[in-house]
């Protein structure tokens, strides 16, 4: 793996890159580079959640592993304690989350920085992240679409969904719904671009109390309504892992909603090798990182098997497997709730009592 970019890191293969351009939002910026990186080799920026590091989150996702095999690169951008002392990227603040300005504006110009030292395909640009990392691709996605040809959020938020940390607690135990118009309007504004969009793929697992699945339901509606998507969606999954996707006139999906049965607040893996199961990284039987690099068009060493058969029923009531933020199973009846597509009964969560929780489990509050 190549130094060329920066500094030597204790991170293992990771390199960090000094002076990469304007960093208003002080975000520390380190980088995967396979050796003999091709030119024109596309670029992966991966952001981790609350209380993750950079090399942390390359090992239990598996991008580098990925990078190493099909010859990208990745920027994993790091947010410093000093900015948020449980390391979450600061999605929900204007300063943070507003074009030309804070981390998206730091992130920016690490980006410009790769591909003008890197030979990075200015064209082949995707962002990904779990949680407030993604909330933060979300921020990206609307802020500098011109940069991104995809992206992928994991456990995310749409943009605009928050604009202060009561807010965002709120936005993580509600979705806060809202119009399509009203969410694809917020895009709209947040930069002069007007299209093409980049495709989005969103993934959720429906036992998330940390992020409810209704964010997942209004993060769809809000690129659904970018991309102008009319035709009836093609769905496909199994009891485990439910997929729907959206194709333009070309037939090109871009739009995708995966929802995960039974996991909570993490990013999906399988049995492939790819990623590392721990805390927040969690066995699920479907690799999220492979299909999300086939979804950008990256290479990936071994075929990804597509989801066949039908979706579960939204009601169904048979128990089912629960995999918890820690990687722990358990069987549990189905829950009452029903956050998945097609309803969201708000009226039976306790809004109050899940902020608590997102609170304690974002280590903000003692449980």
């Amino acid at each position: 793996m190549s130094a060329a970019a920066g500094a030597a890191t204790d991170e293992g293969s990771l390199v960090e890159l000094a002076g990469f351009g304007p960093d208003p939002g002080s975000v520390r910026m380190l980088a995967y580079l396979p050796d003999e990186l091709p030119q024109g080799a596309p670029l992966v920026v991966a952001l981790h959640g609350c209380t993750q590091t950079a090399a942390g989150y390359a090992t239990g996702s598996g991008w580098t592993t990925l990078a190493e095999a099909g010859r990208f690169a990745v920027l994993l951008p790091e947010q410093r304690q000093a900015n948020n002392p449980n390391r979450c990227f600061n999605w929900f603040e204007a300063g943070d989350s507003t074009r030309g300005q804070g981390e998206v504006a730091s992130i920016h110009s690490a980006i410009q920085y790769m591909v003008a030292t890197r030979g990075i395909d200015p064209k082949r640009v995707f962002v990904t992240g779990l949680s407030a990392g993604g909330a933060m691709a979300a921020n990206l996605l609307a802020t500098y679409p011109e940069d991104f040809a995809a992206g992928a959020i994991i456990a995310g938020l749409p943009y605009g969904a928050a604009s202060s940390m009561p807010e965002a607690f709120e936005a993580m135990a509600t979705g806060k719904p809202r119009a399509a118009a009203d969410w694809a309007a917020l895009v709209r504004a947040a930069s002069p671009h007007r299209g093409p969009w980049p495709r989005v793929s969103i993934w959720q697992g429906d036992a998330d109390t940390t992020v409810r699945p209704a964010n997942a339901e209004q993060l769809t509606r809000q690129w659904a309504a970018l991309h102008g998507t009319t035709g009836a969606p093609v769905e496909s999954g199994s009891g485990t892992h439910r997929a729907v996707a959206w194709r333009d006139a070309k037939g090109q999906v871009v739009l995708e909603h995966h929802t995960v049965a039974g996991m909570a607040h993490g990013v999906p893996l399988d049995a492939s090798g790819i990623g590392q199961a721990g805390p927040y990284f969690l066995q699920a039987g479907i690799g999220s990182t492979a299909t999300i690099a086939e979804f950008f068009g990256l290479p990936v060493e071994q075929p990804v098997r597509q989801p066949q058969g039908q979706a579960r029923p939204a009601g169904a009531a048979a128990p089912r497997t629960v995999i918890d933020q820690e990687g722990n199973r358990a069987e549990q009846p189905a829950a009452g709730e029903d956050f998945s597509l097609g309803g969201i009964k708000l009226t039976s969560i306790d809004p109050g009592g899940v902020i608590r929780k997102a609170l304690t489990a974002a280590g903000l509050m003692k449980g």
